[in-house]
């Protein structure tokens, strides 16, 4: 059995925050503002692979009120959802991801947050593809009042 998960996770970015996306720390002059640390793009990939093996969502397993997850490193969130996700009987065959940012410009940085996921969940960094867009100065993103991301996710039962 083959399912596909969708998922998508925005956040304001503010001056004097810090920006992790895939779980490095990007320098910018800006950063998320969050609960935990705001990764979006760790974020996207756990709410579309919770989805995939219908799970509900990121809120639901790691609630933004909650005083555990405040601050949290979002790489321990995506290692949980993808025990979540292996414990339902499923495994990931691949994920592709977009992330939207005016600034800074992230292709220096995708190979790095490819390995850094694959190794937190024990997959070959190839099964995952990170791309990044600007939005050409237009809406939320353009105006570098925030970042979002959008990932789809496709897993196979074991």
């Amino acid at each position: 059995m083959i399912r596909i998960g969708q998922g998508y996770d925005v956040h304001r970015l503010s001056e004097g925050e810090t920006l992790w996306l895939g779980g490095i720390l990007i320098p910018h002059n800006k950063g998320a503002v969050a609960h935990s640390d705001g990764d979006v793009l760790i974020h996207a990939i756990c709410d579309a692979l919770l989805g995939a093996v219908n799970l509900g969502d990121i809120g639901t397993h790691f609630p933004d009120n909650s005083e555990q997850f405040k601050n949290i490193d979002s790489k321990i969130l995506l290692k949980k959802t993808y025990a979540l996700v292996k414990n339902a009987g499923f495994e990931i065959v691949n994920i592709d991801t977009t992330i939207s940012a005016q600034q800074p410009k992230l292709k220096p940085f995708i190979m790095e947050m490819k390995k850094v996921m694959a190794q937190v969940i024990g997959i070959e960094a190839g099964q995952i593809s990170v791309k990044a867009t600007t939005t050409e100065k237009l809406g939320f993103e353009g105006r570098e009042e925030g970042i979002s991301c959008h990932a789809v996710v496709l897993v196979q039962k074991k």
